[in-house]
């Protein structure tokens, strides 16, 4: 199969990381793919996805030139002549799908959250039917695919969209007289919740009996000059806006602890990726961390929204900062099972083995 992979942009932090990955298992498969971006945005996807050998064309525009990105995807389309049109997101494929029935060629979509507004998911509801197969990348993403969107379960499949990789750096465990250090991966976005991150760190400056701490976020966005606000305004001084990292396992293994205090999520890559380091992580209750945190075991839930409970979980875990390498031990090795690169594998070719006999025929 020729496959057509369109996403929204190749913003750092977004669903392009996993391109790679995705992307690679199709061409070992046999097919040929290439990526189409509707937007560049910061472009800090793009180097990995380059380097992954993969071949792709990036639109120079905005958020807002709907019809300008149409027409333009409508080209790229008809230009390479694709089996397949594989989209992820909601602006991406409801393009995707526009095109795919003016083109005649079938479209099969990603969804990658679960906390979609309520117009998005009138609009993925509504156009539910121009998809001829749904892929949700986590458990509960494939719960509110059946329950939100209304998609049966004989057109939806899973395949969660990490993988694991056993090789990677593992973080050093605590030693005394260091300060505790946590990390967190993330877009400075209102959806990361930061800001009551902020919040919390301010209710525990009262807290005398906690030892000496730090928390670096990994990454940057248009969030930056409140949360800088709120910094001075708490005065934080041991929280620090490190900016976009391109080396997340080198940052992750300086690391003893990590905290996500999201609002909502998908699967959510970066506690995951935090986990295989060996971290256990303080997080929202959001998403498809419940069902990978495992509370008091490999890390810690609260409820999103609620600075004073993540501020009571923050002092649980640094009480005792040398129980958070046995803790990041079990939340690595719960990780590397669950998402271990065969069962990747396994998720990925069933989709494309189920897709494969919908598809038009492949032209010699």
């Amino acid at each position: 199969m020729r496959i057509a992979y369109v996403i929204n942009s190749v913003e750092g932090g977004g669903a392009a990381f996993p391109v790679p990955d995705i992307t690679r298992l199709m061409r070992d498969a046999g097919h040929e793919v290439a990526l189409f971006a509707l937007l560049r945005r910061d472009g800090r996807a793009l180097p990995a996805v380059t380097a992954s050998g993969l071949q792709a064309a990036v639109r120079a525009g905005s958020r807002q030139d709907h019809v300008a990105a149409l027409r333009w995807l409508d080209r790229q389309v008809a230009s390479w002549r694709p089996d397949l049109i594989w989209t992820s997101l909601t602006r991406a494929t409801v393009m995707g799908q526009m095109i795919g029935l003016k083109q005649r060629i079938p479209v099969v979509s990603w969804q990658h959250s679960a906390g979609l507004s309520p117009a998005n998911t009138r609009l993925l509801r509504t156009l539910r039917g121009l998809s001829r197969l749904w892929v949700a990348d986590s458990r509960c993403v494939l719960a509110f695919m059946h329950d939100r969107l209304a998609i049966p379960p004989g057109r939806a499949m899973l395949w969660p969209i990490f993988r694991a990789d056993p090789g990677c750096p593992v973080a050093r465990p605590w030693q005394a007289g260091e300060p505790v250090r946590i990390g967190s991966l993330g877009r400075l976005h209102p959806v990361k919740g930061y800001d009551h991150l902020c919040r919390a760190l301010a209710i525990l400056k009262a807290d005398t009996t906690l030892p000496p701490f730090e928390i670096t976020i990994a990454g940057e966005g248009a969030e930056r000059p409140h949360l800088e606000s709120l910094i001075r305004q708490y005065g934080l001084t041991n929280l620090h806006l490190a900016g976009f990292q391109d080396a997340v396992p080198p940052f992750l293994a300086m690391q003893h602890g990590y905290v996500q205090p999201s609002l909502h999520e998908g699967l959510c890559i970066g506690v995951h990726q935090a986990m295989q380091a060996g971290l256990a992580p303080i997080a929202s209750a959001v998403g498809e961390i419940p069902y990978t945190v495992q509370d008091s075991m490999s890390g810690w839930l609260v409820p999103p929204r609620d600075p004073p409970a993540l501020a009571a979980a923050l002092a649980r875990a640094l009480r005792r900062p040398d129980r958070l390498a046995s803790m990041g031990q079990a939340a690595r090795t719960q990780v590397l099972d669950r998402f271990a690169p065969e069962r990747f594998a396994a998720a990925g070719r069933a989709i494309l083995d189920r897709v494969q006999p919908a598809s038009r025929p492949t032209r010699s």
